[in-house]
């Protein structure tokens, strides 16, 4: 399971060093694509498996469908840690979160995600300042 914030910076060869406690998840390697809010996702293998697999029911025919899908496995790269724990960012993936130099990696149960700091700081004030209207939200679908 993943969790929490960790702060890290990318070297010049755009590699990024996993938090250690996470590193045991990914040994056997991990799927880095394009996420949510202009973030990155790092799967597990198991858990892109489980992802892979509920997109493929989505309907073809449906435009926003085929979009999602898209977006995720065409933007998606297979990395392995390297021997320091390490894991490259391939360039168009650092562009697409705006991944400059110091990061956030964040653990978020079953996958991690990695922001540019400054996104991250904006998207976690904004988050915090309406946490109410969040937990109704949630409230409302049974989940709070």
């Amino acid at each position: 399971m993943f969790l929490g914030e960790y702060s890290h910076s990318i070297d010049e060869k755009g590699r990024i060093a996993v938090p250690k406690k996470f590193r045991n998840e990914l040994e056997k390697g991990l799927i880095i694509t394009r996420g949510l809010d202009n973030c990155l996702f790092v799967f597990t293998d198991a858990e892109w498996q489980k992802l892979a697999e509920q997109l493929q029911k989505l309907p073809l025919t449906q435009a926003s469908a085929r979009s999602f899908v898209r977006l995720m496995f065409a933007g998606a790269s297979e990395e392995l840690l390297d021997k320091q724990g390490r894991i490259s960012v391939p360039q168009f993936l650092r562009e697409y979160a705006g991944i400059k130099k110091n990061v956030i990696v964040t653990g978020l149960f079953n996958r991690m995600e990695i922001w540019a700091e400054d996104a991250w700081t904006a998207y976690k004030q904004s988050a915090e300042e309406n946490n109410s209207e969040l937990a109704e939200q949630l409230a409302g679908i049974g989940i709070i």
